[in-house]
């Protein structure tokens, strides 16, 4: 709880997945990929309840086994391959909702990124409150400068943006990019038309905990910074 509001964690994470089968649960330097997640999440200050919604009953189990609260199974129709997660937190709410558990504040983490920390959810939490709970997404700053990317049109290189690039490396602007960590939500705010990656209060978190695993050569990004940086 923050400011008496309560808060209310979901980690969306259905059982398909075409790049990395059962993705969700592989192991990474021993535990399956979902628990970095739920464990950083049980630690917070400030999160009161933490919810795995899955349509997999291995998923389910682990996520219980690793303290997890599964109160209700994600319906099938939601965990396709083109389900949206904004419907699976929307049915999430809801049925949490009609089941007499009714939060003020939504924070949506992702599986996929096993290194973000305790640290960077509630320092997320506190800037978001702190903002006039503002829509809040974490970002990180990006390796290639969008001043340097050129598309190619009729033989010719096109800047993407149109700014001068005779300037040194270090005096470029930076940008950033949505990382997918964490994103913070006003629950009566959330509908149909919610759209998560374009909240508007930046978190900026650090590259080395930004990795998303997608790919296998993911997970030995991932493995290295478990390994030799926590």
């Amino acid at each position: 709880m923050y400011n008496n509001k309560r808060i209310l964690a979901v980690i969306p994470a259905r059982g398909g997945s075409k790049g990395i089968p059962h993705k969700n649960i592989i192991n990474l330097c021993g535990k399956p990929l979902i628990c970095y997640t739920i464990e950083a999440g049980l630690s917070s200050k400030y999160i009161d309840y933490l919810m795995v919604s899955t349509d997999d009953e291995k998923i389910a189990n682990i996520s219980k086994k690793y303290g997890a609260q599964v109160p209700f199974m994600r319906p099938a129709v939601l965990a396709s391959d083109t389900s949206k997660t904004l419907d699976a937190i929307l049915h999430a709410v809801k049925t949490l909702k009609d089941q007499g558990n009714i939060f003020d504040t939504l924070v949506l983490l992702q599986p996929t990124q096993p290194l973000r920390t305790t640290e960077d959810i509630d320092k997320s939490i506190k800037i978001f409150f702190e903002n006039g709970e503002k829509s809040l997404v974490s970002i990180t700053e990006v390796d290639d400068n969008p001043i340097l990317i050129r598309t190619i049109e009729s033989g010719r290189l096109t800047p993407l943006l149109n700014v001068s690039s005779t300037c040194r490396r270090q005096d470029m602007p930076r940008y950033y990019k949505v990382n997918g960590c964490i994103y913070i939500n006003k629950v009566d705010e959330l509908d149909n038309t919610t759209s998560f990656n374009d909240n508007i209060v930046p978190y900026v978190m650090d590259k080395n905990h930004s990795v998303d695993i997608d790919e296998i050569s993911d997970l030995f990004m991932a493995e290295y910074y478990l390994m030799n940086l926590k």
